[in-house]
């Protein structure tokens, strides 16, 4: 669900005194992060804190298990099955800050790069050095673009690694951190997190988060700097789905319960508001995704007809017409889609996935679309000359659900855009 929000307490091995962890079955944080800029013990630190989760949980599990099925929506665009914790504890993610800092006591790993800096050791080597380790440890991992925002401090990240933060006070800053954002999706990866820094003055602007959140569609992790209740329900407000919070639990951790309280409330409050405007809101999101490919097949003198499929509002494939570059009259959008979210999800079947595409689909895509068993369809403009109402009104499946006319306006003037330029 778009609205679905989660609080992450970030624990680093040096530091973090496990005793003063406010922590039970009714105070406990949706995820825990692992890790540091340094270093420290992360086995022995890991072990012993997943001894501590399970000797807290003793008292409610029932409340710890509603919080997990909470908030496995939210890594669920990740790639996360949501059922990373064990023994109802919440699951422990490794926020490793060197290859040395990985271990496989963890339930899972954000497999960070940082993209913000020049320095290649922190781009790719790490990662190098960790990657047979990882892999062989059937851990599971998520891939992330990680970008430091200036938070008005000099962090340790920022000394260990050499590189400067992006400046989020600028017109410029702003665009580079979304062109980032945007070319961290394109590469592949599952979460984009926007970092402050340990010790920020500042946390993200809001304003950030916002225009990061309109350009990319996976999972948008936001810290450093936050220190109020109210710091964190402006992140959410703007598009985060997982708040940080380490270095003020560590100062303050009997704050833990009200942050955890004014999160729920918040979540709450949204889940009620969200219905018919919320869900608008986020066809648009991702129906402009679906003009993106479509832009790409104008470009290509293809006709311009664009498709994205999402499933746990993450986009698992896309497509846009390719039946000239390819001299094949089935090459049209929703079938490059239905191919690209098959192969990314290793089935065949796609029945809880949504399809946006720019023009009503023709009878044979709804037929794809029907045997794909794609539970909803979302399209732009209609076809009334080779669309499916009028050829192949049945051919979806009996249970999905069609929603029409999202970006009517834009769609149908990109097609017209198209044929104009041919009649000249």
């Amino acid at each position: 669900m778009v609205n679905r929000k989660a609080l992450a307490l970030l624990l680093d091995p040096e530091k973090a005194d496990l005793a003063a962890l406010p922590i039970s079955a009714d105070v406990h944080p949706d995820y825990i992060f692992v890790g540091g800029s340094t270093g420290g013990d992360t086995t022995a630190f890991v072990r012993a804190l997943k001894e501590y989760l399970t000797a807290q949980r003793s008292c409610n599990s029932g409340d710890l298990t509603a919080q997990r099925s909470y908030s496995a929506a939210v890594l669920q665009r990740s790639g996360l099955t949501g059922e990373a914790g064990h023994d109802g504890r919440p699951p422990i993610i490794l926020f490793p800050g060197s290859a040395a800092q990985f271990t496989p006591e963890a339930d899972a790993v954000l497999y960070l790069s940082l993209l913000s800096g020049n320095n290649p050791e922190y781009l790719i080597g790490q990662q190098i050095k960790s990657a047979r380790t990882i892999q062989e440890s059937s851990m599971e991992v998520i891939p992330t673009g990680y970008i430091l925002i200036d938070g008005g401090v000099e962090t340790s990240t920022m000394r260990v690694t050499g590189t400067k933060p992006l400046d989020p006070t600028t017109a410029e800053g702003i665009q580079t951190i979304i062109d980032t954002s945007i070319a961290a999706e394109l590469m592949g990866k599952k979460a984009i997190y926007l970092e402050a820094g340990s010790g920020a003055q500042t946390p993200v602007p809001p304003e950030v988060i916002k225009a990061v959140r309109a350009k990319t569609s996976v999972t948008l992790i936001v810290g450093g700097g936050i220190r109020t209740p109210e710091t964190m329900n402006a992140a959410y407000a703007a598009g985060a789905d997982i708040v940080v919070i380490g270095n003020h639990f560590e100062s303050h951790p009997e704050e833990l319960k009200k942050f955890l309280t004014a999160q729920r409330s918040y979540s709450a409050a949204v889940l009620q508001q969200s219905g018919p405007t919320a869900q608008r809101s986020a066809d648009e999101r991702f129906m402009r995704l679906a003009l993106a490919e479509a832009q790409k097949a104008l470009a290509a003198d293809e006709i311009p007809v664009g498709c994205v499929i999402v499933s746990q509002n993450q986009v698992i494939g896309r497509g846009h017409n390719l039946t000239e570059t390819l001299s094949d009259v089935t090459a049209h959008a929703e079938i490059q889609a239905i191919t690209a979210a098959s192969q990314t999800l290793g089935g065949k079947y796609l029945p809880d996935a949504t399809l946006y595409v720019t023009v009503e689909p023709c009878a044979m895509c709804a037929g794809a679309i029907g045997w794909a068993q794609i539970a909803r369809i979302v399209y732009g403009a209609p076809d009334p000359k080779r669309g499916f109402a009028t050829y192949a009104p049945k051919a979806f499946h009996p249970k999905a659900k069609i929603t029409s006319g999202v970006l009517e306006d834009e769609c149908k003037q990109l097609m017209q855009q198209f044929f104009l330029s041919k009649r000249k």
